[in-house]
């Protein structure tokens, strides 16, 4: 295990809020892109994303005493398995019989582009910004028309940081069959994102 990572975490479960904090800072961005690209279009357009994000940061803050993970991949793996959960009840909130998202006002100014993009690097101009947020939109809507399949790879294995190994373990499939898998779902997600002829 990492020093680093098991001193911040052994201090993080004994309720010391700089060492969860800093923790959760070596994932955040990835973490901000999974939920934005995990949410899909329905979520992002009712809810904002960094209230998702803050709202699963809070959850590990409560949990964190309990959790029992022998590095930071499989940290990494629990706080992206809140996040998919935190994701997945917004979504059953909105398509509850008791609320027509489809006639709902998607939600205006929500989220920052210069937030999510920051994994992407720093932003420097006010038109960059404009830029990365007509990037960001077209990233998602790209995103979106895969196949969920394809979506699923592409997340675990870029974004959660999951190998095809143990992608191919959770799947039951080889090794193998899950590499090709993702080789496609990228090759599908860069057609997509090809500029108009």
């Amino acid at each position: 295990m990492n020093d680093l990572f098991e001193h911040l975490l052994r201090r993080a479960r004994l309720g010391d809020a700089d060492a969860l904090e800093e923790l959760l800072a070596r994932h955040l961005d990835p973490l901000r892109a999974f939920v934005r690209l995990k949410s899909g279009r329905l979520v992002r357009e009712r809810e904002s994303c960094s209230d998702l994000v803050q709202s699963i940061c809070r959850e590990v803050l409560v949990d964190i005493s309990e959790l029992d993970c022998e590095d930071e991949s499989a940290f990494r793996s629990w706080l992206f398995s809140v996040a998919f959960n935190k994701i997945l009840h917004r979504v059953e909130y909105l398509n509850a019989q008791k609320r027509d998202a489809a006639r709902e006002v998607p939600l205006e100014g929500a989220p920052s582009a210069v937030d999510v993009l920051r994994t992407y690097g720093t932003l420097a101009t006010p038109s960059r910004h404009a830029e990365a947020a007509e990037e960001m939109a077209r990233i998602e809507a790209a995103f979106d028309r895969l196949p969920e399949e394809d979506r699923a790879l592409i997340l675990e294995a870029r974004l959660v940081g999951r190998s095809a190994r143990e992608i191919a373990h959770d799947r039951g499939k080889s090794e193998e069959a899950v590499r090709k898998a993702l080789s496609r779902a990228r090759a599908r997600l860069g057609i997509l994102l090809r500029p108009p002829a």
